[in-house]
């Protein structure tokens, strides 16, 4: 019995140093790749997906072609944005639809941060960290 017992807990020693090696392990690798720095330009730049003009109308009528710059945190991110462009449009369509021309011009920022939230509430496969607006004409 006594050898029985020395087996047991020699064998549970080593399964919890196993235990505490690959959580070590894990939570290094997988860990932030940044160490909080900011994202460079060139990454930002090779993860993102500009959008093509979309012209839609305002509640008041009037009408805007608006374009972005789609930012996103990976290549599959980015993949999979391209091919979520036409619920983009479906976000943009219906956001736009309630605005007037005042609020268009005064609350473009907010516009932004509605995309970013409703595209990320769809995507399966990374997130939006970051939507630019880089064309915008008002007529």
């Amino acid at each position: 019995m006594n050898k029985l017992a020395k087996t047991m807990v020699t064998s549970l020693m080593i399964l919890m140093l196993g235990g505490v090696i690959a959580l070590v392990v894990v939570l290094n690798v997988t860990g932030d790749k940044n160490n909080g720095e900011a994202r460079s330009i060139d990454d930002m730049v090779e993860y993102s997906h500009q959008t093509s003009e979309i012209t839609t109308d305002l509640e008041d009528g009037s009408f805007v072609r608006i374009q972005f710059q789609i930012v996103t945190d990976g290549k599959k991110a980015k993949k999979e944005i391209t091919k979520r462009e036409f619920q983009l449009k479906n976000i943009l369509i219906k956001e736009l639809a309630t605005m007037n021309e005042k609020d268009f011009k005064t609350g473009l920022s907010n516009l932004e941060d509605v995309v970013q939230l409703k595209l990320n509430e769809v995507m399966t496969s990374g997130k939006i960290t970051d939507v630019y607006t880089i064309n915008k004409i008002l007529q």
